[in-house]
């Protein structure tokens, strides 16, 4: 049988289903059982994706509401018109609109040169206390960097940034670190509670270093193989930098058993990973089941995360001798240079420390 690529179609157990995303839920549109997977269940899902089409062309559009002239939010919506807006990483617009939702609340309708230290401080004091030091600390990198962008429109100087004058105190960063054993426990523990699209994203995870999100992200077309092994080339998701994600012969192993398990291997651009469902693992729904084995293997009290894994590759591959700049290739990242990359990826290592210690004795002795 030949295959077609509809949007918002999924086949389950050789049965296919047309399902609308959430904002195409909350417009109306249902999901719909098509029947078994073939013809009569694709002109059922053509029939789906084109009452969508119809509905969404004639929507209106939104008003885009006339910002006070000379305000930050004005500058904002300028720049957000510009090809450098457009060119930033998905994930870092998300911080920028993120950290907005509390700047423009005070100072959005506000001319920037009449912002003062004083308004600045109790701003970044208040984010703080009403919800963490990481979301101050945030907010206040955003603020720094909008400044910049509305001095070069002419909002405002450049050096005359009130924020400047206050001290943007990091969060206490994490430093939880995983162990190969437990990751492995981790992946077996997914696998035979039923989580096997989980525990292929450990496997991969763990030997990849890839962030979460890049880790669902990955589709059949970015898999390649080299003499070593598979590689996943990519572009990560916050940086755009391309990444090359080695896995092992184990690893690949687990993730060829899960897609044989699949029933119907995915579209070549689609994602790889699917919760029990059948569906895409979102942020959500990946941090809910990981959650949910991560208990089951290791109690309720463990708090270690996915996103820890990251932070444990580095920190194995230091211990195993690794030099700044092979961490910072496999990171796709900038790590032998910057300060603050090492200190999120590479925390204070006991193993590390009692290593320099022997080597002290070492030297002391001659």
């Amino acid at each position: 049988m030949g295959r077609v690529k509809i949007p918002y179609y999924v086949v389950k157990s050789g049965r296919g289903y047309w399902e609308p995303s959430r904002a195409m839920r909350e417009a109306g549109f249902e999901p719909v059982a098509c029947g078994p997977d073939g013809p009569d269940a694709w002109r059922i899902a053509a029939e789906c994706l084109a009452r969508w089409k119809e509905h969404a062309a004639a929507a209106p559009r939104p008003i885009i509401p006339r910002m006070p002239a000379g305000s930050l939010a004005e500058a904002f919506q300028r720049y957000r018109g510009t090809a450098e807006w457009a060119a930033k990483a998905p994930r870092t617009r998300e911080e920028w609109f993120r950290a907005w939702t509390h700047i423009e609340r005070v100072f959005g309708d506000v001319r920037p040169r009449t912002v003062m230290l004083e308004h600045i401080s109790g701003f970044r004091g208040k984010v703080e206390r009403e919800v963490s030091r990481r979301e101050a600390h945030r907010v206040i990198k955003i603020w720094r960097a909008l400044w910049r962008v509305a001095a070069a429109m002419g909002y405002c100087q450049r050096d005359a940034d009130p924020s400047l004058g206050v001290r943007n105190k990091e969060p206490e960063r994490r430093a939880a670190l995983w162990s190969y054993i437990e990751a492995t426990k981790l992946a077996k523990g997914a696998w035979r509670a039923g989580y096997r699209g989980l525990a292929a994203v450990i496997a991969v995870a763990w030997d990849s270093s890839l962030s979460p999100v890049d880790v669902r992200k990955l589709t059949p077309a970015q898999r390649a193989k080299d003499g070593q092994g598979d590689v996943f080339v990519i572009a990560r998701a916050k940086t755009g930098r391309a990444a090359a994600a080695t896995l092992t012969r184990r690893a690949s192993r687990v993730l060829d058993a899960y897609l044989a398990n699949l029933g119907a291997a995915p579209a070549s651009n689609a994602p790889i990973f699917r919760n029990r469902s059948g569906r895409a693992y979102s942020k959500d729904t990946l941090g809910d089941d990981f959650r949910d084995v991560r208990a089951l293997v290791f109690g309720a009290d463990e708090r270690r995360t996915l996103a820890d894994f990251r932070r444990s590759g580095a920190v194995e591959a230091l211990r195993g001798g690794a030099s700044a700049e092979l961490i910072g290739n496999k990171l796709a990242n900038d790590f032998a240079s910057s300060a603050n990359l090492q200190k999120t990826y590479a925390p204070v290592d006991l193993a590390a420390v009692r290593s320099a210690d022997a080597a002290r004795k070492k030297g002391r002795a001659r």
